[in-house]
């Protein structure tokens, strides 16, 4: 920790009880670093505007030095870091009487920056293909390293969590069940997330593997170099180093054929967004990845619904005589449209399509679907399709050897409508 910079006595001994009480409680380097870095640039601004002690900090200089942030940093991100950093530093400044604030002096979470829009972090499921194959875990050196990253994909930690777990991480519960216990470093709390029987027993030789000495180990990552007591975990920057050695081994190209860059945090958004592509409940996804509130895990059911719309809309619709459908809604009327397909689709089990039937309305077709104009469909139900038409011809024929003209003429609607639907779905996508 480079305390140089700071020219300002004063502050420097502030910044240095800082630092030294966040590490005592277990806040990592690397968040500990960003708030040295954050008041450094804060040191820089006090020293041009004149401050000589920190009883001129007020908040008309706090102004001052957002301003002059707004000006010098573009990215929005980075500027909440800064302000972030800063706020606690105050904050801890006063509740540790290290010196006298002036009472203004303080910082707000509306003095942020609007909090930008992100796209989908997720990483996508074919470039996921690639990186979960064993030939690709088996191409890491170390396998303590692939055991990071099986863990980062299947349980979702962040990547300081993981390279620092206890060796003895892992509990079982009186069902047998087996979960991996570790320390979330952000929220400052333990937790637990369940774990499959492959990677308990990759983590069970993880701990063989370093059990040499006469003493147990203390981290179940130790630091390979100058750490004979293995009680020093690994630093994300060695494991971060060696991922991307390992990305560029591996050429992982994406769906365009670009090669792939990606960070360890995706892995975690890539779960959330896999758990909730499944169904599983948003609560139960917030527990496994252990958000602090509800609204974290919620982003991810949004971006789950955004794609899924995407999907609809560029899908082709058909009704029942094999006329292409085509919705011409815009705006707060598309938006409400796709809701009420949402509905429909979560209240009516229909296997080989969907109700276009708005859902104030009652059914008049007794939920004889490919004979009411409100049905649409598309390509994904096509085997369904088949399936249904090879039955129906089946109960035609059946029906006319046994004299039961009036099945046949009924179902035969039946067909003809399904002969239209599966010539519709399957026609080139370039005649479409």
């Amino acid at each position: 920790m480079d305390f140089t910079v700071v020219t300002q006595s004063w502050l420097v001994d502030l910044a240095k009880r800082w630092t030294r009480q966040r590490m005592s409680t277990g806040v990592g380097l690397e968040a500990v670093r960003r708030g040295l870095t954050a008041v450094t640039r804060f040191a820089g601004y006090l020293a041009r505007a004149g401050v000589t002690g920190p009883e001129h900090v007020t908040r008309i200089v706090l102004e001052g030095y957002l301003a002059e942030l707004a000006a010098g940093i573009d990215s929005a991100h980075r500027r909440q870091v800064h302000i972030g950093q800063l706020r606690a530093f105050l904050q801890a400044i006063r509740q540790h009487a290290w010196a006298t604030l002036d009472p203004t002096a303080a910082l707000f979470k509306d003095d942020n920056p609007p909090r930008p829009v992100r796209g989908p972090r997720a990483i996508t499921e074919q470039v996921m293909a690639q990186l979960e194959t064993p030939a690709a875990i088996a191409a890491w050196t170390d396998p303590a390293k692939a055991l990071i990253t099986l863990i980062l994909i299947r349980c979702g930690l962040r990547v300081g969590d993981a390279t620092r777990l206890d060796y003895d991480c892992l509990i079982t519960d009186g069902h047998g069940g087996t979960y991996l216990r570790y320390t979330n470093h952000k929220m400052n709390r333990e937790a637990l997330v369940p774990v499959d029987e492959e990677l308990h027993g990759l983590i069970t030789d993880q701990q063989t593997r370093i059990t040499s000495g006469p003493a147990q180990p203390v981290v179940l990552f130790p630091r390979p170099t100058k750490n004979p007591d293995q009680v020093i975990p690994m630093s994300t920057g060695t494991y971060r180093a060696a991922l991307y050695q390992w990305l560029e081994s591996l050429d992982v190209r994406d769906e365009h054929g670009h090669r792939v860059h990606l960070t360890p945090h995706q892995w975690r958004h890539t779960l959330g967004t896999r758990l909730i592509n499944k169904d599983v409940p948003q609560e139960v996804v917030r527990r496994i990845v252990d958000h602090d509130s509800p609204q974290m895990t919620a982003h991810y059911a949004r971006l789950h619904d955004d794609t899924v719309r995407r999907h609809w809309d560029a899908a082709r619709k058909v009704d029942i005589t094999g006329a292409v459908i085509t919705d011409d809604a815009v705006g707060p009327l598309a938006d409400a449209a796709w809701a009420g397909h949402r509905i429909a689709t979560a209240t009516q089990a229909l296997p080989n399509g969907y109700c276009g039937l708005p859902i104030q309305k009652a059914c008049p077709h007794a939920n004889a679907c490919l004979t009411c104009p409100m049905f649409l469909t598309t390509s994904a139900h096509l085997p369904a399709h088949r399936q249904h038409r090879s039955q129906v011809i089946e109960l035609i024929t059946r029906a006319e050897a046994e004299g039961r003209t009036r099945v046949a003429g009924m179902n035969q609607q039946v067909l003809t409508n399904l002969d239209a639907i599966i010539t519709a779905l399957e026609q080139p996508k370039e005649s479409r």
